[in-house]
């Protein structure tokens, strides 16, 4: 038998679970309630998923269906830094061009340079493997002018009707 215990938005979760499908399925169901905490997004579509003091950004899942096909993106330097709001790349697609805007201050750490050959890959793994930068955060408190999953989602409702 297993037990997995966790704490979420301060409420106590305990599961007792006797197989690992079964634990699997759990962690599955409750997933995203975890994340909500570590991944935040801007209203221009921008999100930082948050480990310590690095916060990896990219373009939402929603930013790159509106965009459509992704040809071309434009990343900054690593060393490079940015107040929260500045425009630090471009994401060109069949359809437009976009500015991509820091949604933190901070200095890129790291970019992803996969996204050179394959800017593809943001419109099939855009919240995931085709991050853009690594940026080490300024000023923590600014995390707290971002939306959680919950509040990004409603925006997202709201901004398409």
């Amino acid at each position: 038998m297993c037990v997995l215990e966790c704490e979420c938005e301060g409420t106590a979760v305990r599961f007792r679970l006797t197989h690992t499908y079964v634990l699997a399925m759990a962690l599955f169901r409750f997933l995203p309630i975890f994340q909500s905490k570590s991944r935040l997004a801007n209203l221009a579509h921008e999100y930082g998923k948050v480990d310590g003091k690095i916060a990896t950004v990219g373009i939402t899942d929603f930013a790159q269906a509106a965009l459509g096909d992704i040809v071309f993106v434009d990343l900054p330097e690593v060393g490079d830094e940015f107040e929260k709001g500045d425009s630090f790349g471009s994401v060109e697609s069949v359809k437009a061009a976009s500015d991509v805007y820091a949604p933190i201050s901070g200095t890129i750490t790291e970019i992803n340079e996969v996204l050179g050959d394959e800017p593809g890959m943001v419109n099939s793994h855009a919240e995931s493997d085709a991050w853009f930068v690594k940026i080490e955060m300024d000023d923590e408190g600014e995390l707290d002018d971002l939306m959680d999953a919950g509040a990004y989602k409603e925006h997202c409702e709201k901004e398409a009707h």
